[in-house]
C-alpha cells in the first residue's frame, strides 16, 4: 500500500489544527515535515515547536526531512518524530553519514537517508542495509511548488532493484512535484511513500489525497 505524507510547508498555518484534522479524515498516512535552517537550502522553516504541537492533535507517523548543515546537531531538536532524514550531501563523509545513523536509531527513531536530484544514487550503497528509509528529492530542495525532474525514476527503479535483489527493508519515498500524474509513474518504479504538498493543499485535501490512493491500483 502507498503511503501519502503531506508536507505541511504548503499548509495553511491560519487553519493549521482544522486542516491536520482534514488530513486524518482523508486517510494520510503520515505528516511530512521539510526543516530547513537557509544555509544548507536557501529556505528558513520551522523548528521542533511545530512538531510538538502538532503532535498534540494528530496521531499520524511524523516524517521530518532535515535539510540543514548540521544534521548531528539538528537532529536532537526532533526526537518526537517517528522518523528522521537527514541528507547525504550535508556530511563529509561515510564514517559520519554511518554514525548518525545508529546514533539516531539508537534513539528509537527510524532514520532516513536523502539525495538531492545531482548526487548519483550509487553513494547510497554502503546505507541501504541499514536505514529505514531512502528519500529522493524530484525538485531542487528548498521550496514547494516545483516541477517534478524525471530523472528521479531511475533512481526509484535502481532502489527497488536493490531492495528486491537483496531482502533490505528501506522504504523509498519521492518528494518533489507530486501529483496526480508524476505519481503514476513514480508508483510504477517502486516507490513506497510520496510526498506532496502543494497539489494536496491546494484544492480539496480529501480529494486531492484520494487521487492520489487511487494511482496505486
Amino acid at each position: 500500500m502507498i503511503k501519502i505524507a503531506p508536507s505541511i510547508l504548503a499548509a495553511d498555518f491560519s487553519c493549521l489544527r482544522s486542516q491536520m484534522v482534514e488530513l486524518k479524515q482523508a486517510q494520510a498516512d503520515w505528516i511530512h515535515f521539510d526543516v530547513m535552517d537557509g544555509h544548507f537550502v536557501d529556505n528558513l522553516t520551522f523548528g521542533p515547536k511545530i512538531l510538538s504541537e502538532i503532535k498534540k492533535i494528530s496521531d499520524l507517523f511524523m516524517d521530518v526531512h532535515i535539510m540543514v548543515s548540521d544534521p548531528q546537531k539538528v537532529y536532537h531538536w526532533f526526537k518526537e518524530a517517528d522518523l528522521i532524514t537527514f541528507h547525504y550531501e550535508a556530511l563529509d563523509s561515510d564514517l559520519q553519514r554511518s554514525t548518525l545513523i545508529k546514533e539516531i536509531q539508537e534513539n528509537g527513531i527510524k532514520v532516513g537517508i536523502s539525495l538531492k536530484p545531482d548526487t548519483p544514487v550509487e553513494v547510497l550503497d554502503n546505507f541501504l542495509w541499514s536505514v529505514d528509509l531512502i528519500l529522493i528529492m524530484s525538485v531542487e530542495p528548498g521550496f514547494g511548488g516545483q516541477s517534478f525532474i524525471p530523472k528521479a525514476l531511475d533512481k526509484i527503479k535502481y532502489l527497488k532493484n536493490q531492495k528486491d535483489e537483496n531482502g533490505y527493508h528501506y522504504l523509498i519515498e519521492v518528494d518533489g512535484g507530486i501529483n496526480n500524474v508524476t505519481s503514476v509513474p513514480a508508483i510504477r518504479a517502486g516507490v513506497d511513500v510520496l510526498v506532496a504538498g502543494s497539489y494536496i493543499f491546494g484544492g480539496s485535501i480529501k480529494e486531492n489525497i484520494a487521487k492520489l490512493k487511487r494511482q496505486e491500483g
